[in-house]
């Protein structure tokens, strides 16, 4: 979280942990791909494999961009400007047509909110940023709404969890490229 030198600003980035254990499992789930093609003779070229990783790793790093915007006019969800708006639009909604904060139940069975405002519409509350607990104490400022029973969807640790799982998984993939290139190199 970062505040600007308008002290009624604060900008809020997706949390550095959250942003690095899932760049480094998609790098761990596709990365040994090309080399497992090659040592296959896969129908598909390596060559093709390494432009869509690369392609989506840029689509997931353009996700992991999203800033959260807090000032006196409203909240706004925002994503640098060389993210496309057809693949993130982001929203903005001011303090004023904020109706209420609504939990809803996900499917896992975790517990989201959303902002409702007066005309109806539900924008969702971002919870993966870093600075979270200063983002709602912000919101319950400026709305008036209590906040002091909302929480991050997912706590640092279970991304700790899927940090180190995915360094295992990374030892896997070192041997599984040095497999693959040890068979490519004997065909």
């Amino acid at each position: 979280m970062t505040a600007s030198t308008d002290t009624s600003t604060f900008i809020f980035r997706l949390s550095p942990l959250i942003r690095i254990a899932l760049l480094s499992l998609y790098i761990a789930l596709t990365a040994p791909l090309p080399f497992l093609s090659q040592a296959t003779a896969s129908p598909i070229p390596p060559a093709l494999l390494w432009v869509g990783i690369s392609i989506g790793f840029l689509a997931l790093y353009a996700v992991l961009t999203e800033r959260v915007i807090l000032d006196d006019q409203g909240i706004q969800v925002t994503y640098p400007v060389w993210v496309p708006r057809f693949f993130r639009k982001g929203w903005s909604l001011p303090w004023s047509q904020v109706k209420e904060l609504k939990p809803r139940t996900t499917g896992q069975g975790g517990l989201v909110y959303y902002f409702l405002s007066q005309d109806g519409k539900a924008y969702l509350l971002p919870m993966r940023v870093a600075g979270f607990a200063q983002l709602v104490r912000q919101v319950q400022a400026k709305t008036g709404i209590d906040t002091t029973d909302v929480y991050p969807l997912a706590q640092p640790w279970m991304y700790v969890a899927l940090l180190v799982s995915t360094f295992f998984l990374l030892l896997v993939d070192a041997w599984t490229i040095t497999t693959a290139l040890t068979l490519g190199n004997l065909n």
